[in-house]
């Protein structure tokens, strides 16, 4: 694919996309009650954002990924990072044959991963996961950080 996409335009996409990976996985725990608040508090851009899973989050990807005597936990940490990057190109490829897109519009969010070992692309986001404070990572959905770290270093434009 050619490089000729604004690096602006592709996080905005995955911002998007990943939005609606967490409203589908907030659906999934809607049908447990929220408990109720303690007392009222003004809306700030935390409280607005949906709950993330504690198991799941980039902090706790992030952990995993840095246990390299760890058999089991490269093997979760590897699984967890080739899912979601599988998951999102599949949304790319769905998208694109759904919806009516500008030429070129597909290579604007794709990923550039030909001959990227998945070693690297791990490597990769935990460096850039040790460049963030250790609160932002355990409420940051780890879909969002690992997609955010190989757009960083893996996009088409």
């Amino acid at each position: 694919m050619q490089r000729n996409v604004p690096r602006h335009a592709a996080r905005i996409t995955v911002g998007v996309m990943m939005a609606g990976s967490v409203a589908l996985s907030s659906l999934a725990h809607a049908q447990t009650p929220p408990p109720p608040p303690a007392q009222p508090m003004s809306p700030t851009l935390s409280q607005a954002a949906p709950p993330v899973d504690p198991s799941f989050s980039a902090y706790s990807l992030a952990q995993t990924c840095k246990r390299h005597d760890d058999n089991v936990a490269q093997g979760q940490c590897i699984g967890a990072i080739r899912g979601i990057i599988h998951g999102y190109q599949y949304g790319v490829l769905f998208l694109s044959q759904r919806a009516s897109l500008a030429p070129n519009e597909t290579q604007r969010v794709s990923l550039c991963l030909r001959d990227a070992p998945v070693s690297s692309i791990v490597d990769e986001f935990v460096a850039d996961a040790a460049q963030v404070n250790e609160d932002s990572l355990k409420h940051t959905p780890a879909e969002v950080a690992v997609l955010g770290s190989v757009h960083m270093h893996h996009s088409c434009n």
